[in-house]
């Protein structure tokens, strides 16, 4: 239901701020007075265009905010989520900005959207309602959405689209594998040489990574030899290290009669010269090792060349991706050698699919038909009372191809005279008479299934006496149910509702601002002995103004 209305910079009004209430919310006010403006500005919230030309000052922006409280918050989780938004529990508030060089910004919590965005949220939260003008009941899809919660189909729907889906995956694997069989085997030979050609190949899992380190190797040996060479030389070589050190040995010894300390050193020698002998070893095995072999490095460069011819191709970068293609292409071949007992078996699978969908789907279309029927009678019964006694009324179900919500289409068709034909909704009547019919559906609905805040806007125009006062009690019974807020020029409507709000002008010595504030019981006398006589002093219309409220 919507909390708060908040509107700001907008044509006549200057600055309001509405706190509606539960049940039926009544606002009325002179011709002129600016409640068609106040729907204007709202119709922004629901992705109205906007234009610059309705900001009064120039100096700043217009702003539109209205706070929802969600009696159901679990219910637009998927939309928070899938639109990466952020749920602030039973509460959401939709703001819509105008600027005056023309650009507009949206707002769902204080997050920046898009108008589709915002549109989408606001349709789910109010549905505003002219003599011209429905968001959600002309749609056939919404039509639909009200046969199948009137008929309790939720459960059916959700084993349908289950159902559905398995059929249309497997109706698109049937589909697929038909072209690539039929590809296939326009290109089978061509596939054929293909896989051939790999599979002599016998390619490893990294091959060509393990090829290229080998191949670097060989081609650096001659320098690695001549390194090794370079290392063991002074250790090895004439008058080498080891050598030299051997002789500072065994000078040292010489000395140990005459200096304490020179055995000792003689003996660290010792310990290096192993040191030294056991790394000279290990540099020469490496040179044993390390040999030139330019037959395998031939051998290699040849294998790495046909790699890469293949890699360039195909279009790939690894010896691992064509054993990839290799598999997929074995894959091909064994598709087109079994394609018609693969294609045969996807066929009866999709029929089995098809087969299960389809009883569902007739399940639904049987609750359907009894519901369509069904409601167009109670219809025809709401709205007798609402002075159309030669309404007829259809509720068409066409059967034709499964579709996601199942094997039907509907539509609403109406005839508000004797001798006129079934038409869709908005293609027959006036104004009026489709608005009540709205008000009537609306209060059939609403006892089925969850509808959005409704705002009539004067849907009681050439309403009077006992009409008038069966639709202000169908209102009064609708906001039992849901939230209401009816523009309306009826004291009979008026009375009915739980709280009243006053739309007036005021002129100040600038300009002339658009005001509305709630009435209280009194004034909600004086308001509709105005609505009744033209005059709040009129004792006859003060007395009937109160009869209305007993």
């Amino acid at each position: 239901m919507i909390r708060s209305l908040h509107i700001s910079n907008y044509a006549l009004i200057s600055h309001i701020d509405i706190e509606f209430t539960e049940g039926l919310n009544i606002i009325t006010g002179e011709t002129g007075a600016g409640k068609s403006i106040m729907l204007g500005a709202l119709g922004l919230i629901l992705g109205a265009r906007a234009d610059a030309k309705v900001i009064t000052d120039s100096s700043k922006k217009s702003v539109v905010e209205v706070e929802f409280f969600l009696e159901d918050p679990k219910s637009f989780e998927n939309f928070f989520t899938e639109n990466d938004l952020d749920a602030d529990g039973n509460h959401v508030i939709l703001r819509r900005e105008l600027s005056p060089n023309g650009r507009s910004r949206a707002f769902i919590n204080d997050s920046p959207v898009n108008l589709n965005q915002l549109r989408e949220l606001a349709i789910r939260l109010v549905d505003i309602h002219s003599q011209h003008q429905n968001l959600l009941l002309a749609d056939p899809a919404y039509q639909l959405r009200i046969i199948d919660s009137l008929a309790g189909n939720e459960g059916l729907l959700a084993e349908y689209h289950t159902a559905f889906h398995e059929y249309q995956c497997l109706l698109k694997k049937y589909s697929q594998t038909r072209d690539m069989v039929k590809r296939g085997r326009a290109e089978a030979d061509f596939i054929s040489y293909q896989l051939e050609e790999l599979d002599q190949m016998d390619l490893r899992p990294s091959e060509d990574a393990e090829l290229e380190s080998e191949r670097d190797l060989l081609a650096g040996m001659a320098d690695i030899k001549h390194s090794i060479a370079d290392a063991v030389a002074p250790m090895n070589g004439d008058e080498n290290a080891i050598t030299a050190l051997e002789t500072s040995a065994d000078a040292l010894r010489e000395l140990s009669d005459s200096i304490p300390d020179a055995e000792a050193l003689a003996l660290r020698l010792d310990a290096a010269l192993i040191e030294i002998r056991d790394i000279a070893s290990s540099i020469e095995a490496y040179n044993d090792e390390y040999n030139s072999d330019p037959e395998r490095l031939d051998e290699i460069e040849s294998r790495l060349a046909k790699i890469y011819s293949l890699e360039t191709k195909h279009h790939v970068e690894s010896a691992d991706a064509l054993i990839e293609l290799r598999e997929r292409l074995s894959a091909q071949i064994e598709m087109i050698e079994n394609g018609d007992e693969l294609l045969t078996a996807l066929e009866t699978d999709a029929r089995a699919a098809k087969k299960a969908a389809v009883i569902i789907a007739r399940r639904i279309s049987e609750a359907r038909q009894k519901c369509a029927t069904d409601f167009a009678q109670e219809l025809r019964n709401a709205a007798e009372p609402l002075g159309m006694k030669n309404l007829r009324c259809e509720i068409a179900v066409t059967t034709g191809k499964l579709n996601s919500s199942g094997m039907d289409e509907i539509e609403f068709l109406f005839s508000f005279n004797k001798n006129q034909p079934l038409l869709p909704v908005g293609q027959t009547a006036s104004g009026g008479e489709i608005s009540r019919l709205m008000l009537a559906i609306k209060s059939i609905v609403s006892k089925k299934m969850h509808l959005p805040s409704i705002i009539f806007d004067e849907i009681d125009t050439g309403v009077s006496g006992e009409v008038a006062s069966k639709m202000g009690e169908l209102m009064q019974s609708l906001g039992e149910r849901i939230q209401v807020i009816t523009i309306t020029h009826l004291p009979q409507v008026a009375a009915k509702g739980k709280s009243h709000f006053k739309v007036y002008k005021q002129d100040n010595e600038h300009a002339t601002n658009t005001s509305i504030r709630q009435l209280d019981k009194n004034e909600r006398v004086s308001e509709i002995a105005l609505m009744l006589s033209g005059s709040t002093d009129n004792q006859a219309a003060i007395a009937a103004a109160k009869s209305l409220f007993n």
